[in-house]
């Protein structure tokens, strides 16, 4: 039961297992997430973001030994958290949050440093972090382009 239960939440009620791009679909879950923690306090949001950081590295390492891979694609609690940082004072507009999405889906995939520093440490502390850090990458981004663009 313990097993089904760190599974469940660790592929984002299923939506991991999806066929194709389950990083993608992992995503999508993000957004609920964005728009909740972006209607509340920016200091109460900041602290959701960093105990979901905190729970999920611990629930990444626990799937990916249930599972048996080092970083399993099915596991995509990582970017649900990682689309959280992405949106973090960012304001929830349709516009923003498809850049927010293309922002961080492009840093994730692609890894750049430091991206891929934390993707290679292949534990949960990696499989986290590596989202983590495409979330800030695509924060700032995002950030910039609101500012100064559009």
């Amino acid at each position: 039961m313990k097993n089904k239960i760190i599974i469940f939440l660790a592929t984002g009620a299923y939506l991991g297992k999806a066929p194709f791009a389950p990083g993608t679909f992992g995503t999508l879950l993000g957004v609920p997430l964005a728009w909740a923690l972006s209607t509340t306090n920016p200091v109460i949001a900041g602290i959701i973001i960093i105990a979901g950081i905190i729970i999920t590295i611990p629930l990444s390492s626990m799937a990916s030994k249930i599972i048996g891979k080092e970083d399993p694609a099915s596991v995509v609690c990582d970017e649900i958290i990682g689309f959280a940082v992405t949106c973090f004072l960012i304001p929830f507009t349709g516009l923003n949050i498809i850049l927010a999405f293309i922002l961080f889906r492009f840093f994730d995939i692609l890894k750049p440093e430091p991206v891929a520093f934390f993707d290679r440490m292949k534990n949960g502390t990696g499989i986290v972090l590596d989202d983590v850090a495409a979330g800030v990458m695509a924060n700032i981004v995002l950030q910039l382009l609101l500012r100064f663009v559009l």
